[in-house]
């Protein structure tokens, strides 16, 4: 066989196996594309809807497990904090509460004792906020909402994206936040009930 038929053989059994050139010898596209993703990370639940073991309450809140969430109801302020710190990370988490709910999650929190606004990045789910700035899907005195949305008695999907200074928050899969601010770099995660009712459903992280 000639050596240019040998070359396209060559090159032909390539593709069969999914090499393509300039690519590193032994490596395949799906195979790069899976060392991507297993980079990125796959979504890990810190929240179940049963448990609380990655948890630490503060405050009076009545945090427990009720038809598969951890709720709280009885209008005392509390955190639900997490026991590991973040820093860059991906958040989703499935939150209900009644329409006259103060709550939200709490992000790169710098004293898991004591979670404010100030130590903090608030990302708000308040329909009745008094000051309707840094209403629900806000970065409260960061950043406000893209749009007028209503968390209340429903089931939300909250996104939470945290890289670097660039922080992104989208609720029900509408963008609210795409902002950069440098204050908070890492620390934990709080959820925090208020008045109302509030109820967790799940909450994953990567």
């Amino acid at each position: 066989m000639k050596r240019t038929a040998i070359a396209i053989a060559v090159f032909a059994a390539g593709l069969t196996l999914g090499l393509t050139p300039g690519l590193t010898p032994g490596l395949t596209p799906g195979l790069t594309l899976g060392l991507t993703l297993s980079a990125q990370g796959a979504w890990k639940t810190i929240l179940d809807g049963k448990s609380m073991d990655q948890w630490t309450p503060i405050g009076m809140a009545n945090w427990r497990a009720v038809d598969g969430a951890i709720q709280a109801d009885n209008g005392m302020a509390g955190f639900l904090v997490s026991k590991v710190p973040y820093g860059d990370f991906e958040l989703r988490a499935e939150v209900w509460v009644s329409p006259d709910a103060n709550s939200g999650i709490f992000i790169r929190g710098e004293d898991p004792k004591q979670v404010t606004a100030m130590n903090a990045y608030e990302v708000n789910i308040f329909d009745m906020r008094p000051d309707q700035a840094y209403r629900t899907g806000a970065i409260v005195d960061v950043a406000k909402p893209a749009s007028i949305e209503n968390a209340g008695n429903k089931w939300n999907t909250l996104e939470i994206t945290a890289k670097g200074p660039r922080l992104t928050v989208r609720l029900n899969d509408k963008p609210m936040v795409d902002v950069q601010d440098m204050k908070h770099a890492r620390g934990v995660i709080a959820l925090q009930a208020g008045a109302g009712t509030v109820k967790f459903r799940k909450v994953e992280i990567r």
